[in-house]
């Protein structure tokens, strides 16, 4: 893997002009607090452990949230409404608990410590759900015909107590490890650089192959072997994750943390309120910034000043006062222009974050309503019966093709078009996977069409019957929306890791977690809102419990719309988008 990227970085000419360096010059250090030299720490040699890290703790992740819509529906008895609620509300929460992990590992931990504390978490979440789907006095009793009994308090708190333990242990690994990889890689080397870019397409890959796992083998497992031991492989494969994470210690690069980017906010926040009377010079120059190379925030290297905002940039105007004493240290009064710049990156990425929420809308719709659409079809193959969650390893599958396919293929040939060197630039590649998930949208629609024409035709409407139409035709719909993925999901990381400032990485990598939390959150509010729209004056509604009376048709054209309005919006925001330049 690493051999091929660096033949491609000599395709560079300016990257065969550089020398080579004997030590890291990011401000990275190793394990002993020494710059980290090159040879020995750091670069593809360091990145098997944390992505075999990621492809188990991502592989017992999924093995949960893979099929939990059928545990909640044919284990603890609830509705088709009320499961797929409950499923988007702890799968947003899995994407919001990130910015607790972010603050303290940018602020206090770092990100290597900020792992191993949360993966303990994770590991003690795992194993309360498997106790819970084990112990019979855990779980409810079986259906005895139609009257299945419902789950006690009791039931409830020890099952919800696991899952969103997980949920919080997960907070702490998800954005830290996507930037503790990048970190292996030296900012300051432009061969490196290249390397980088390839990491999050191979760190995205092997979430997929743990995905690939728990879509196929645990979900079989889980509705044919038992629900405990289909809980229990996820718990042992999250501690192998523990394991392979400590094991790379000594050949890791680590970034110091800088202080808490929520302070330096506020402080630039304050400080420009203060001096609102003051004017802004002409000259740039005369704003404050310190005098040494690198930045007064640790971690950090110095940012260029830009011209847009210019009310922050009130908070780096020296005041009078400031002149005559020479006290520079308060930080509420005073800012650098790097930590103004900070503010103001994070104020250009809002436009270009906020699309993400609708995406991962459409993108929820597969552990959801694509499998209640696919338990509504017919699942055998022979006499097998194929799990309709089981559909997700064509998603999977699609990502596990598109990666190599476009590391290898796509990026060479689009770079000889667009002059790039890793063939789009990451606000290309995030357009490009808007547009594919509106065709996504819009083939789930077409087929829920012709399955609803066959259960009119066959008589279904009624009973609620699965139609006689192969599960299969979801296959493209799943394969499209993996292209989506690989398009606007790494795109999406490695945006947010290369525009956000130095210290705030693991911040925004949480910022853009959260806009998953948010899409799930969305998708619950849209059917929610539809649920309630439909359902006036006692008719069955878009998404009915017997979905052959339903129109859930309509409800995927609805996500279509919206993604396209979404698309133009986005395209609209990253024409105007400013690059980050440090110095």
């Amino acid at each position: 893997m690493g051999s091929i990227e660096e033949e491609r970085a000599l395709l560079d000419d300016s990257l065969v002009e550089d020398q080579p360096k004997l030590y890291a010059e990011d401000g990275s250090v190793d394990i002993n607090g020494n710059p980290p030299l090159k040879q020995k720490t750091g670069n593809w040699k360091a990145c098997p452990f944390i992505l075999g890290n990621e492809c188990c703790e991502r592989l017992a992740y999924y093995g949960i949230a893979g099929n939990l819509i059928t545990y909640l529906t044919f284990k603890l008895h609830e509705g088709n409404v009320s499961a797929a609620r409950n499923v988007t509300t702890w799968q947003g929460t899995c994407y919001i608990t990130p910015l607790i992990g972010a603050i303290l590992a940018d602020a206090y931990w770092g990100r290597y410590w900020t792992i191993g504390c949360f993966s303990a978490i994770y590991f003690v979440g795992m194993a309360a759900l498997t106790l819970s789907a084990s112990v019979p006095a855990l779980k409810p009793a079986e259906c005895v015909g139609a009257l299945c009994p419902p789950a006690t308090s009791a039931q409830y708190a020890v099952f919800f107590f696991g899952l969103y333990l997980i949920a919080l242990g997960t907070g702490g690994i998800k954005p830290c490890v996507s930037s503790f990889g990048a970190d292996q890689f030296d900012d300051t080397d432009s061969r490196e650089r290249v390397k980088k870019a390839s990491f999050f397409n191979w760190f995205y890959f092997s979430i997929n192959i743990g995905a690939l796992v728990s879509s196929s083998l645990l979900v079989w497992i889980q509705e044919n072997c038992g629900w405990g031991l289909g809980f229990g492989i996820p718990t042992v494969f999250m501690g192998l994750a523990i394991v392979s994470f400590f094991f790379g210690t000594r050949l890791y690069r680590f970034q110091k943390p800088g202080g808490s980017p929520i302070t330096r906010v506020c402080q630039v926040l304050v400080a420009s309120f203060h001096k609102l009377n003051l004017n802004v010079p002409e000259d740039n120059s005369l704003l404050y910034e310190t005098q040494d190379k690198n930045s007064a925030i640790a971690g950090s290297r110095k940012i260029e000043h830009t011209e847009d905002y210019k009310c922050l940039d009130k908070a780096a105007v020296l005041s009078e006062d400031e002149v005559k004493s020479g006290d520079f240290s308060n930080p509420w009064r005073l800012c650098t222009v790097t930590q103004v710049e900070e503010l103001k990156i994070l104020i250009r990425m809002f436009p270009i974050w906020a699309s993400g929420i609708l995406f991962s809308a459409v993108y929820a719709q597969m552990s959801t309503m694509f499998v209640q659409q696919g338990r509504s079809m017919n699942c055998k193959i022979g006499s097998f019966e194929l799990p309709p969650a089981t559909l997700g390893t064509f998603d999977t599958a699609s990502v596990i093709v598109w990666v190599p396919l476009y590391d290898r293929v796509i990026v060479p040939l689009a770079r000889k078009f667009t002059g790039v060197g890793k063939g789009f630039t990451e606000l290309q590649r995030m357009g490009i996977g808007l547009f594919i998930s509106i065709v996504g949208g819009a083939a789930a629609a077409v087929v829920e069409i012709v399955r609803l024409h066959l259960a009119r035709e066959y008589g279904l409407v009624e009973s609620g019957a699965a139609v006689p139409m192969s599960v299969f035709w979801q296959i493209p719909q799943y394969f499209i929306l993996g292209a989506a993925e690989v398009f606007f999901f790494i795109g999406q990381l490695e945006f947010f890791y290369d525009q956000s400032p130095d210290a705030m990485r693991s911040l925004c990598s949480a910022l853009a977690l959260l806009t998953t939390a948010l899409g799930n959150y969305l998708s619950s509010l849209i059917l929610t809102v539809v649920t309630y729209l439909t359902t006036r004056g006692g008719k069955e509604g878009w998404i009915s419990d017997n979905l052959n009376k339903g129109h859930l048709d309509y409800f995927f054209w609805l996500l279509a719309g919206l993604s396209l309005l979404n698309m133009a919006i986005y395209v609209f925001s990253s024409v105007k988008y400013k690059q980050k330049k440090s110095s």
